[in-house]
């Protein structure tokens, strides 16, 4: 499939993802879903694949009122998990706290499910990326979360920014650790 020959709609009000495919030359538009995020799943792969499904499929229906099906949706969601267990945004300055002070010295997953639909076909993958972290100090982690970066990312912290400082390694794609895994997008949409 040739991308070119259609509308691509990001389903997103992500910056990081907005940039991520600029970054690789896609044109597109942005239309975030409006759709709640129910957490499902049995485990982190599925529980992203799930809320992407969940967003690329609310946009779409959205946008086919319309009558018009040349239009390429992607989704995506991007989680942190610590053994297992999900890390979602920090709902406060504490939690972000908690958080940072659970990965920190150690390693953890950043996963991300992509959702692309196109003419009635709907592709969904997950995306996963082991971070490492080095040992932070109680004040370390005080003055990190200080900075503002915290609270609106998975995990309580964004690797392109400050938090940068940090991370030991990274195995896997760190575009994904962004917010989207835009390589493997690429090659998703041309196996459609």
């Amino acid at each position: 499939m040739d991308i070119s020959s259609a509308e691509i709609i990001l389903a997103s009000a992500s910056p990081r993802r907005r940039q991520l495919m600029e970054q690789v030359g896609i044109c597109f538009k942005v239309l975030p879903s409006s759709g709640e995020e129910i957490i499902r799943g049995s485990n982190p792969s599925e529980t992203v694949k799930l809320l992407s499904a969940d967003k690329a499929s609310e946009v779409s229906e959205r946008l086919n009122a319309d009558g018009i099906t040349d239009r390429l949706v992607i989704g995506a969601d991007t989680v942190v998990a610590l053994d297992g267990r999900i890390l979602g945004k920090p709902c406060s300055e504490e939690n972000a706290f908690e958080m940072i002070k659970g990965i920190q010295g150690r390693s953890h997953s950043v996963i991300t499910g992509v959702t692309v639909i196109y003419r009635g076909k709907t592709v969904s993958f997950a995306e996963e990326t082991k971070v490492f972290v080095y040992p932070m100090s109680d004040d370390e982690i005080t003055e990190y979360i200080a900075r503002g970066e915290s609270m609106d990312k998975a995990g309580a912290y964004g690797i392109q920014g400050y938090f940068a400082r940090y991370v030991s390694k990274i195995n896997g794609d760190y575009n994904n650790v962004v917010g989207l895994p835009v390589a493997r997008l690429l090659h998703e949409i041309k196996k459609m």
